[in-house]
This record gives structure tokens, C-alpha cells and sequence, in this order.
């Protein structure tokens, strides 16, 4: 079997060998008779492998002694209510950021929980720019303050983290974490979906700061306070085990890539590679500002819309999946994850430079 080249935003490419690995071990994990998706959560194989898997995320990222790293259930928007409930006290305020169409939605659910205050939006840029931090309306006596560091559908991307004194700095790293170094200690909450450079859908990772557990408001649905699946190592109740178990390998590929300090050189590349062609190309464009541009998501446009379905029938012809762009944008987009090699985005050149010789 050929696989093909899978540019999809998430769910998003894994490593190949990941996948042969967990093929090998689907019938029997290790000798056991079992496969992972068939054992307790709370036996001794799965509590080691959860273990393992953390151990390894926290040596990825260098994360401080004083963070606790929670594997939850469900996607990263179960988060847009669960930061409010967990950080926002009855009555207090909190700052948003607005970047895009996650941003958006963060900010429509922290509306049912409190007084939210959008320091500032790009709305006016179409969401191409990040507005400049001179011009951020922040509240000193905010409860914590929320940005989502790449915007999947637009493209654009902080390539700086803000510095906010005392105030909690809460961050959605769902298309960007693992992409390149981060320094955890900047951050009070870090949280991810898994399905783009992590694992499969249905596990999110929530890295909270040990000072900020325990503040939840009394009203909160118990599967969502923090502090709960801290103190139970996040087997509160049946986590899913076996994107658990997918992410710890996963973990482990990153690792005998180099770590994060080694993938990151690779996806800079990349990124250098495809952002280069699309602006000497006089054909294509891209719509983000030069200095907010997506190492993971790359969206573009053809001079015409009409070439849209032929580009993406010729390009599912040469093995190139899931280039259509989010609906709310248009065009095209390539997410170029930790796992999507460079030869992805090389045979993706070739077939961008091939159309365009031949429309332009």
C-alpha cells in the first residue's frame, strides 16, 4: 500500500512508523494477550504507559517541577468553558485576545461566565495581522489573560510571547505545540487538542501551573475542574487509554527526532521552503502579515477561484490530501505538522509549480 501525502488541519498526520507500531501491538500489547484498547485504566501496564507518556511530554518541553499535566477527554473547546470555571471567580473579569476564528469562539464561551474584556481583535485585517501589543486595552486586575498563539484556519502566528507582570498567561497550543521550543514557566495554563501534532482526536493535554488548582467555582460539573484530574493523575474516570498510548509513542518519535529543538529546525525549513515559492511565484498568495505567518498552517490563494476544484482534483490525482481551505476563508490551506515530512511539501511544490506553469 501507498500512503499519501495528508496536509489536513486535524484530525492530522502521524508518524508512519507510529502507525506500524501500533498495527504490530493492536492484537497484543507486549506479550499480554490484550490489546491496550482491551486493559483497565487502572492496571499496572496502562498506569506505566500513562506514567511514561507523561514523563517523556515533560522532558519534550522542559516543563518546571511546579506544573501539573492533566490527559483529558474530548477536544480543546471543552477548555473554552473549563479555563472560565476553573481561573474566573463569580463576578471577576478576565482579558481575550482576538486573532481569529478560535479566538472567537474562546471568547463567546467565557461570555457565559464573566465579564470578558477583548483587548483587542484583528477582525478588520480579516485576521492576517496580530495587533500591535502597544495597542491591547489590558485590565491589570484581570483574572488571567487568553491568546491562541496560531490560528489554524488563518495562518497567523505569535512568534513572541506577551510578558503580562502577575497576570496568568492562558494559551491554546493546540496547532502549535511540540513545533518548536516553549517556555512553559511564561505560561499559567497551556492546553491542546492532540489531533495535529500530538495523536488522534478525543485527548487534550492541559499543562496547569500548581498555583492556579484549586480556585474552580463551587458550581463547576466535576469532570471539568482541573484539580480533580490532578489528584488523580487524570483517572478520575476511564481517560482514553489508547490515544493516551498513541500520544507516549508519538512522545517518543519526537524524541529520537532531536526533541522539539531538532523538529523545530526541520518545520522552519519547511515552512521557509513553501512561504518562499508562494510569494516568488506570481501566482499564488498568501493573505498574513510577513512577521505572523504559521509554521503549521499555510493557507493560499490562486489568482482566480475558478481554479480551486481543478488545483484540488489534480492534487488528490498526485497523492496531496486535504489542501481545500476552511470554508470560512477559502483558497487553499496546507497544515505541515511535526509529521508531515519534507518531501510532503516538496511534492506539493512540484505540483503548485506544475499548475501554475500551466494556468498562469
Amino acid at each position: 500500500m501507498s500512503r499519501k501525502y495528508n496536509f489536513c488541519a486535524g484530525p492530522a498526520a502521524l508518524p508512519e512508523s507510529v502507525l506500524t507500531q501500533a498495527r504490530n501491538e493492536m492484537l497484543d500489547w507486549h506479550g499480554h494477550g490484550l490489546s491496550i484498547m482491551e486493559m483497565s485504566h487502572r492496571g499496572e501496564e496502562m498506569v506505566d504507559i500513562a506514567a511514561e507518556a507523561e514523563k517523556d511530554l515533560r522532558g519534550l518541553l522542559q516543563i518546571p517541577d511546579n506544573y501539573k499535566v492533566l490527559f483529558l477527554q474530548g477536544g480543546a473547546s471543552t477548555q473554552f468553558s473549563a479555563i472560565p470555571l476553573n481561573l474566573l471567580p463569580v463576578g471577576g473579569k478576565a482579558d481575550y485576545l482576538n486573532t481569529g476564528q478560535w479566538s472567537k469562539k474562546a471568547i463567546e464561551e467565557a461570555k457565559r461566565y464573566g465579564d470578558i474584556n477583548v483587548v483587542a481583535s484583528s477582525k478588520d485585517s480579516n485576521f492576517s495581522t496580530i495587533p500591535a501589543f502597544e495597542s491591547w486595552k489590558l485590565n491589570k486586575d484581570a483574572a488571567y489573560f487568553h491568546y491562541t498563539p496560531n490560528e489554524t484556519i488563518g495562518g497567523v502566528e505569535f512568534h513572541w510571547v506577551p510578558e503580562l507582570n502577575s497576570v496568568p498567561l492562558v494559551a491554546d497550543l493546540s496547532s502549535t505545540i511540540l513545533s518548536r521550543p516553549v517556555d512553559v514557566s511564561k505560561f499559567g495554563v497551556i492546553y491542546a487538542g492532540a489531533q495535529k501534532n500530538i495523536g488522534p482526536a478525543g485527548l487534550t493535554i492541559v499543562i496547569v501551573r500548581e498555583d492556579l488548582l484549586g480556585n474552580a467555582r463551587s458550581d463547576i460539573p466535576t469532570m471539568l475542574d482541573w484539580k480533580t484530574a490532578a489528584d488523580n493523575d487524570s483517572m478520575y474516570n476511564t481517560p482514553p487509554t489508547y490515544a493516551w498510548y498513541l500520544a507516549g509513542l508519538v512522545f517518543k518519535w519526537l524524541k529520537a527526532q532531536g526533541g522539539v529543538e531538532g523538529i523545530a529546525k526541520i518545520n522552519e525549513r519547511k515552512a521557509k521552503k513553501l512561504y518562499d515559492y508562494i510569494d516568488n511565484s506570481g501566482f499564488y498568495k498568501n493573505p498574513v502579515e510577513l512577521q505572523s505567518r504559521s509554521w503549521m498552517n499555510v493557507p493560499f490563494t490562486l489568482p482566480d477561484e475558478a481554479l480551486d476544484k481543478p488545483f484540488l482534483k489534480e492534487a488528490e490525482l498526485a497523492g496531496l490530501l486535504n489542501l481545500k481551505g476552511h470554508r470560512s476563508v477559502g483558497g487553499m490551506r496546507a497544515s505541515i505538522y511535526n509529521a508531515v515530512g519534507e518531501d510532503a511539501v516538496d511534492a506539493l511544490l512540484a505540483h503548485m509549480q506544475d499548475f501554475a506553469k500551466r494556468h498562469g
